[in-house]
């Protein structure tokens, strides 16, 4: 309706289940107006010219879905973490730099995350406790990095991260802890090698990895479709779990092989040219375990006296 600015209703706000105000001119939804949507499950305000939320969304105790797309938004409130029951949050294409820093611990209905098409540079380690969380789509943003523990995110299916371009070179090992993902779009990045744990992802049916650097799996093996990445990774990780561990040299076995304790230690001396100055020999027998009783704390400290 091109509506610049909302007009004051007569009706009562709280009897509104789903308020739809879409594809509008507004640069702003009134602090008040928001507070009194207290049975509001739908909330679609996306194709505006907003900037900000109203921070009285978080009031809102009942909303299951916001659409706030196609906006200027450039942060989220905090007080929208309060919307305990919200389970689809949709706040693509705006100008979004950073998500509120705790939105993971409180948000934990929430199944669907779309921020595409924004600046953001890091996803919020509380991310990675939105443990209900079946998509994830972060792509076309400025992502360095993902948070380390996505392990957490039991439920995950979707996660796009692609397109980030030369911002993201890597991915965490914990990617392959996601056990029932089902595709994983990081194609368009700069990443040159896959966690090897990508190969324990049964249930993994679509993988993306084009325009990638990738040496780790190498392009023959990617050409060949997803199959065989996950197998060549699977391979990789398997193999360097086989490997056998090196075998520590044993401090004692240095001590006889250098004949601290042994009875051939002139023999020694004599092969690798080095000779023991006689006053020396005596100090040196006191290490053998013939003296050795000598200096115990025991001995030391008793009160009997040696001759």
């Amino acid at each position: 309706m091109s509506l610049d600015a909302l007009p004051s209703p007569s009706l009562n706000l709280a009897l509104i289940c789903k308020l739809n105000l879409s594809n509008n001119n507004l640069q702003e939804i009134p602090e008040s107006l928001t507070a009194r949507l207290l049975n509001v499950v739908v909330l679609d305000v996306h194709s505006n010219q907003l900037r900000s939320l109203p921070n009285s969304i978080g009031c809102l105790s009942k909303l299951k879905l916001l659409n706030v797309s196609g906006n200027l938004i450039e942060f989220l409130p905090k007080t929208i973490e309060n919307c305990r029951a919200l389970e689809e949050l949709n706040a693509n294409f705006n100008k979004l730099t950073v998500l509120p820093d705790t939105i993971g611990f409180e948000l934990i209905n929430l199944k669907k995350l779309s921020v595409n098409s924004n600046k953001l540079v890091v996803l919020p380690r509380s991310t990675s406790y939105l443990t209900a969380l079946r998509v994830l789509d972060a792509r076309l943003n400025c992502l360095r990095a993902l948070p380390e523990d996505l392990e957490n995110l039991v439920n995950l299916e979707t996660l796009n991260v692609s397109q980030n371009f030369q911002y993201l070179e890597t991915l965490p090992y914990s990617i392959g802890l996601l056990l029932n993902l089902v595709e994983l779009d990081v194609s368009y990045n700069k990443i040159k090698a896959l966690p090897d744990s990508i190969g324990c992802l049964k249930k993994l049916m679509k993988i993306s990895v084009e325009g990638n650097p990738l040496v780790s799996p190498p392009p023959e093996v990617v050409e060949q479709g997803e199959y065989a990445v996950k197998e060549y990774l699977c391979e990789k990780m398997n193999s360097a779990h086989q490997s056998p561990p090196k075998k520590k040299s044993s401090w004692v076995g240095k001590l006889v092989k250098y004949g601290t304790f042994g009875a051939r230690r002139k023999e020694r001396e004599e092969r690798e040219g080095f000779i023991m100055h006689e006053q020396y020999r005596a100090i040196a027998g006191l290490a053998t375990p013939r003296h050795v009783s000598m200096f115990s704390p025991k001995r030391l400290f008793s009160p009997r006296r040696y001759s």
